[in-house]
């Protein structure tokens, strides 16, 4: 590998500026996309699928809510390629436009009963815009923090975008439990579930004035100095598109990223979306109950995430990230068992534990999966093997916990389900390389121009 002095810090001022940047367009998207995911748990099955008996009604809404996943990895692959051309702040903006776009267009969707079966195709149509965005905004979020940040916080400064997640699931059900505690269930259902909806457009307009006002990365905009100035050389190999030197380069990488998101992303959704339907079905808890101790785990959530990040940087990422995944497939049966007295200090306890153990994996991947791949195809790998992932994972898993319940009537094979994803990333992780100490700006020589005789880790940088 060739050596490279690291990159010189930025200044106080400015990193806090990018990590703001960053944060405020993760929160944005974030509580678009889980406004979403509380709303098919709550109205979407008897607003845009009432024909159905309940529990179907739920399935069929969180199916909608699945075709969103189905759209990031098309969102990853587009953005991806461009992000690596023409660098990563660009992309953010036009991300951040399409969600706030399609979240505040559902506020203003037209329901079952006023066009019929319109509704529902019009509702899934702009859940693929906002899996198609958020799949674009994920790898460019973690991207400007990381190649901007100083190389020996990396992980705490990079786990910042990440706390957009339980920001914006904070944000998106405590404006759901404000309007539920204020509301009753008719209003509710009638017109009040459009409010946080239409609130999007206002945070889209802060979110881009903060955003736009922050540069590309450095470390980016030394790879492109460096590969225009190859193009000039007509000796020098054509550069190929970050998608294929990403799957001739970094494929294992691809995988053990792929791997490492399945007890990550299917525990978030099963212990944040799909316990608002078990809680209130299975356990006889109030949808407001539900609600509040999400909100109050969320909170936890947000706190401990950087620390995570933070810890990850002194003792590794691959030993925290193991942590969690073990932690969490440890605490299922107790998850579900709490959650089955049916007292709101017990489901409070047993959602707060599983989201801090979700950030012990949550926490460290954006540093650990920016670090596996090369500058001018980062936003590509960091991108396709996290979205790739989130179809096999996330998007099924309320469905499967639902079809799962509906079935048995219980909560075991839920949580053996959550368990064995913890088992595949164990595995994922437990063959991966440590990469805390690489340095992003150590780029040259060019992964993609290497010859296929090339050392392994001069094509691992």
């Amino acid at each position: 590998m060739a050596s490279a002095a690291p990159s010189a810090p930025p200044t106080p001022s400015s990193l806090k500026r990018i990590v703001a940047a960053s944060l405020i367009g993760t929160t944005i998207e974030w509580y678009d996309f889980f406004l979403y995911g509380s709303a098919a748990a709550l109205v979407f099955n008897k607003l845009f699928f009432p024909d159905s008996d309940p529990l179907v009604g739920t399935l069929l809404s969180f199916l909608t809510y699945a075709v969103g996943f189905a759209a990031r990895p098309l969102g990853a692959l587009v953005f991806g390629h461009y992000g690596d051309r023409i660098g990563r702040k660009k992309l953010l903006v036009l991300s951040l436009l399409m969600m706030g776009g399609a979240t505040f267009a559902i506020g203003l969707l037209p329901t079952h009963a006023s066009v019929g079966t319109a509704a529902p195709v019009l509702l899934t149509t702009l859940r693929l815009i906002q899996g198609f965005a958020l799949g674009g905004e994920w790898g460019g979020a973690v991207l400007l923090v990381s190649e901007h940040g100083d190389a020996r916080r990396r992980g705490f400064w990079a786990s910042w975008p990440q706390t957009g997640a339980p920001a914006g699931q904070l944000l998106a059900t405590g404006v759901l439990s404000a309007l539920t505690a204020l509301l009753s269930d008719d209003a509710f259902t009638s017109w009040g579930w459009r409010i946080p909806f239409l609130l999007s457009g206002v945070l889209v307009i802060v979110g881009l004035w903060i955003r736009l006002s922050v540069d590309e990365s450095p470390v980016f905009k030394e790879a492109l100095a460096r590969a225009e100035a190859r193009k000039a050389d007509r000796t020098a190999v054509a550069e190929k598109m970050p998608l294929v030197s990403v799957l001739r380069h970094h494929w294992k990488d691809v995988l053990i990223a792929m791997g490492a998101r399945m007890a990550e992303n299917i525990s978030y959704y099963v212990i944040t979306a799909f316990i608002l339907v078990y809680a209130t079905t299975s356990a006889g808890v109030s949808k407001q109950t539900a609600l509040n101790a999400v909100l109050i785990a969320s909170a936890v959530h947000f706190a401990v995430i950087p620390a995570w990040g933070s810890l990850s940087d002194r003792i590794g990422r691959r030993p925290v990230y193991l942590l969690g995944a073990v932690g969490v497939g440890l605490w299922m049966f107790p998850f579900f068992s709490l959650i089955d007295t049916g007292g709101f200090g017990n489901l409070i306890l047993a959602v707060t534990v599983g989201l801090v153990l979700h950030g012990a994996m949550y926490a460290p991947q954006a540093a650990f999966f920016s670090e596996m791949f090369a500058t001018r195809m980062r936003y590509s790998g960091a991108s396709i093997g996290a979205q790739f992932a989130s179809v096999a994972a996330g998007a099924p898993a309320p469905l499967i916990a639902t079809a799962l319940l509906s079935e048995y009537d219980s909560s075991t094979p839920i949580a053996l389900y959550v368990i064995a994803a913890a088992a595949l990333t164990v595995l994922a992780v437990g063959v991966a390389k440590e990469t805390r100490h690489r340095d992003l700006s150590d780029v040259e020589p060019s992964v993609h121009e290497q010859p296929a005789t090339a050392p392994a880790d001069a094509r691992t940088v």
